[in-house]
């Protein structure tokens, strides 16, 4: 059988051009990278504005675990399959991150006969966005700092400076660091910190902007610091506004690739969900709904991270209103839930799928609370038995979610023909009645505890000092009607990752809160997450490499 980075190497790829032909995009709207990738313009996106909107079609997933689940292999599927039923159908999913490249997940392209291409190059440098949001991060940290050394106009607190430079790498000995150590010119001597890019502020203001203006806009507001006297010190106020919007001039515009069967992907964006908002760009899936009848994008991790985010941040700020969820799971998934070793998952284990399917169950009741309909979809390994399946399936049926199973890993829109049918079914018959969690109006601790109450099954929330201090300094800025951004363990509902299936009695622990002023919430970090994730003990680089005629392996 072959590997999923054999098949991405050995596909047979159209030129860019003809990709973007199917959805009816000239070339003079195209601003190619190479023959197999492309930027859509500013021109293409003003002129696709007036024209009506498709379907929306959410995919997001249970817990993740060892066994895997396959949210962006199911994607790309479902996207091939629906379009061989003859609904013009794209993707809006999101650009990976280096560090889990090189970390312990490895290349995020999708998965088998379900992939998009160039592989490769959408895992590594791609169109160089990462590195756009990356240089805007840390010139404005160079001009704060350089801001403080050339006199401290602004009287900028040096134990207040809240702005973290970053790097799209996992690298834990840069979480916690001094600068300024040597002479007088040097700089001045402070803590700082360093968060991975995909944290970044900047890279959730790229995705949640409309347009060049608005970004510019958002950038302005980014609370950098805070003087002695306690007023918040913006990037505006640091003159660093027009210089970072000058280097996500190209960044903000979403990319283009296409999938094995040379179907169309917009590719923009990569907010983690553990630590970020976890969705593609607002601009892609604006564009995917006019470009086709049905858009399907995804949400990072579980549907207690991503698509909770989707639907409270994403959905609140761009008005958009999806018209179903795909739930993916796996039934290996469901059994580790249940308790059993991944060395036995392989086993047929009906009790142990009893016990963890509550995982499941729980994240339907979760999205049934948005209003939006949801289908569950089993994605198919060859280990899995009939009863197993019809168990599952059984168990969704009671619980009003259409079901299907779905083989798209080995046989590519071929093996997504049932889930397609499926989810058309559903958009045709059933109505989403969309609503987000909680109101604007809410304060910003009674966001936290719906979200941790309705969404986690926590019974409370306890806070350090440190995280109410904050929470009350927020509200008092005129910031209290944001959204809450949860930054929390993805293995688990709760705060802890070994606490697998549906977790009970427990209370949800919030450490650490900030405003990010420019993105529009407030992040409120859980258990021990970190926004600057550490390197395993055997990364996934040591297993990258490159051959004399330019072949890389181990990317996968």
């Amino acid at each position: 059988m072959k590997t999923d980075i054999e098949i991405a190497q050995q596909a047979s790829l159209l030129p860019v051009r003809e990709v973007a032909a199917k959805l009816g995009i000239t070339e003079d709207e195209l601003e190619l990278y190479g023959k197999y990738k492309a930027k859509l313009s500013d021109e293409l996106l003003e002129a696709a504005k007036d024209r009506p909107d498709g379907k929306l079609v959410l995919v997001t997933a249970i817990n993740p675990t060892p066994a895997g689940e396959g949210k962006t292999t199911t994607s790309i599927g479902l996207g091939e399959a629906l379009n061989k039923l003859g609904k013009k159908t794209v993707l809006a999913l999101r650009e990976p991150s280096l560090g889990p490249c090189f970390g312990i997940k490895g290349g995020a392209a999708g998965g088998g006969y379900a992939q998009v291409v160039p592989m490769e190059e959408l895992n590594l440098h791609f169109t160089g966005d990462f590195h756009a949001i990356t240089s805007a991060n840390n010139l404005l940290a160079a001009l704060l700092d350089n801001h403080i050394q050339q006199g401290n106009a602004l009287g900028i607190d040096p134990r207040q400076v809240v702005w973290k430079r970053c790097l799209d790498m996992n690298d834990r000995v840069l979480r916690n660091i001094v600068v300024g150590l040597g002479s007088k010119m040097d700089g001045v001597v402070r803590e700082d910190h360093f968060i991975i890019t995909v944290a970044s502020e900047i890279m959730a203001i790229l995705c949640l902007a409309e347009n060049l203006s608005d970004l510019k806009e958002r950038l302005a507001r980014i609370i950098v610091a805070y003087s002695y006297d306690g007023k918040p010190i913006t990037a505006d106020d640091l003159h660093a506004t027009g210089a970072m919007a000058a280097l996500l001039k190209d960044a903000i515009k979403p990319n283009l690739i296409q999938t094995l069967e040379h179907n169309p992907a917009i590719i923009h964006g990569g907010p983690f969900a553990n630590i970020a908002h976890g969705c593609n760009s607002v601009r892609a899936t604006r564009l995917a709904l006019k470009l086709g009848e049905i858009a399907i994008t995804e949400a990072g991790f579980g549907a207690d991270l991503g698509a909770e985010k989707f639907f409270d941040i994403k959905c609140r700020k761009a008005g958009l209103k999806p018209d179903a969820v795909v739930l993916v799971a796996t039934i290996r998934a469901l059994k580790y839930n249940g308790g059993v070793p991944v060395a036995e998952l392989s086993q047929e284990n009906l009790e142990a799928l009893r016990r963890g399917i509550v995982n499941l169950e729980k994240h339907v009741e979760n999205l049934q609370k948005f209003g939006v309909p949801v289908v569950v979809t089993l994605n198919s390994f060859v280990t899995d038995t009939q009863a197993e399946v019809d168990f599952v399936e059984q168990f969704c049926r009671e619980r009003n979610c259409d079901f299907a199973l779905s083989e798209v890993w080995a046989k590519g829109g071929e093996g997504g023909l049932e889930l397609a049918k499926q989810v058309l079914n559903t958009l045709e018959k059933k109505i989403s009645d969309f609503q987000v969690l909680y109101e604007d109006e809410l304060s910003l601790p009674d966001k936290i505890e719906k979200v941790a109450r309705e969404i986690y099954g926590a019974d409370g929330v306890a806070y350090s000092p440190a995280a109410l201090k904050e929470l009350k300094h927020i509200e008092e800025l005129g910031m209290g009607h944001y959204p809450v951004c949860m930054a929390k363990t993805q293995y688990s509902l709760s705060d802890d990752p070994k606490k697998l299936g549906r977790p009970e009695h427990f209370t949800l622990q919030v450490r650490e809160v900030y405003v990010s002023a420019g993105a529009g919430f407030v992040v409120a970090v859980t258990g021990a997450i970190m926004t600057m994730p550490g390197l395993p003990a055997v990364p996934a680089a040591n297993g990258i490499d490159i051959n004399g005629e330019g072949v890389i392996t181990g990317l996968f």
